[in-house]
């Protein structure tokens, strides 16, 4: 069984190394996509494509106006995240509820730090079959579906992590 310090710095390493890798991956696309054709690999399962979305998920809220897209998508996120951190700490997740609330919170920092400093979000990834595909994501975005699938998982076989009734 792992130390609680022993458990801090895997979280606090799985949180360094999600963010680099955004912030990696980002700028590469920014570099070698945009402006530039997409590319498809794998009999086009899996594409690469420039977007610069301002917007939420899927674009969502992208043509609302500049101070309502700020509230939401920066003040709220980060509300949000803040929240989340000190349920977590307060309800005594287990690890692997922990570890996925790391990646979510990795990657809603990430994108939080792009809205805050750029305005958007870099997009890039995109898969699916024939007419059947995700929107565009990137790392990050990755990294947010990956944790809260952990820690649903988790409060599904869990029990003591569901709120008092």
């Amino acid at each position: 069984m792992m130390t609680k310090i022993g458990i801090r710095l895997g979280l606090l390493v799985a949180i360094g190394a999600t963010i680099a890798c955004d912030r990696v991956t980002k700028q590469v696309a920014a570099t070698t996509l945009a402006g530039a054709p997409s590319r498809s690999f794998l009999a086009d399962t899996f594409r690469l494509e420039y977007v610069e979305n301002t917007g939420a998920f899927l674009g969502l809220g992208a043509d609302w106006p500049l101070p309502i897209r700020v509230a939401v998508f920066s003040i709220a996120t980060a509300v949000l995240l803040l929240v989340m951190a000190v349920m977590a700490m307060r309800r005594h997740w287990p690890s692997p509820a922990l570890l996925g609330l790391a990646l979510l919170m990795a990657g809603g920092v990430s994108n939080l730090l792009d809205r805050v400093m750029f305005g958007r979000v870099i997009d890039f990834m995109n898969v699916g079959l024939g007419p059947v595909r995700t929107g565009i994501f990137n790392v990050a975005d990755v990294a947010i579906m990956l944790g809260a699938g952990i820690v649903l998982f988790t409060a599904a076989y869990r029990p003591s992590m569901s709120p008092p009734n």
